[in-house]
């Protein structure tokens, strides 16, 4: 699905949850908000967060057109990433005052259902001090990214999400620096388990199995 598209899709969800906090504030009423949970795949894109650096994005427009990628600067947390194809991108649009209000607990609920889901899969991952996401090799000269992380909030409401890499072109991270974070390495499922391709059908499964256990709460795709 193209970014645009879903960009606008989420800021028309995202709107829709605080409006009607702000009608529940006004009028004294207690109508449910409702949460969203949306898995994507995008076309080849950039997008840079809105405290991001520009020139961590190592092309020119002339070059991403050359690539059949497009580029974005976006109001999500973060610095640039890449998404495309062989990418899992999951854009959790929730009331968080329906859970907790702890935007740092929610950055690492995302974190633990992708690290338990990479888990099922035998990896060994976890996090990395100060820098958000999840990681193989954390700690080591050996350190790889394998999930990216950008979120939103506004009054306890969540948009964007995390991007994980499971049969992804890690070639397209060569045209960008990381999450502006240099001197490490990005990494796919399908390259840690040595293998042509990983079933994403089923990767969603246990990402979407672990992130309603954690938010005890049944999500739907």
């Amino acid at each position: 699905m193209y970014y645009k598209e879903t960009w606008e899709y989420q800021e028309e969800l995202f709107k829709g949850i605080v409006d009607l906090k702000i009608q529940n504030r006004r009028e004294e009423t207690t109508i449910a908000t409702p949460n969203y949970f949306l898995f994507v795949e995008h076309p080849h894109v950039y997008t840079l967060g809105k405290s991001g650096d520009l020139s961590n994005l190592l092309l020119s427009e002339k070059q991403l057109e050359s690539k059949g990628a497009t580029f974005y600067k976006i109001n999500r947390g973060g610095d640039i990433t890449y998404h495309g194809p062989g990418q899992i991108v999951g854009y959790p649009i929730l009331d968080l005052e329906n859970f907790f209000s702890d935007i740092h607990k929610y950055l690492r609920f995302l974190e633990e259902a992708i690290i338990l889901t990479l888990q099922e899969y035998g990896l060994e991952c976890g996090r990395s001090d100060g820098e958000t996401g999840v990681w193989l090799g954390a700690g080591t000269p050996f350190a790889r990214k394998i999930c990216a992380l950008g979120v939103r909030a506004s009054r306890w409401v969540t948009m964007h999400g995390f991007a994980l890499n499971v049969n992804a072109d890690l070639g397209y991270f060569d045209n960008i620096i990381p999450c502006g974070i240099r001197g490490k390495a990005v990494t796919s499922l399908h390259v840690e388990l040595g293998v042509d391709r990983v079933d994403e059908t089923e990767v969603k499964a246990k990402i979407l199995k672990h992130f309603s256990d954690l938010f005890e709460a049944k999500f739907l795709i």
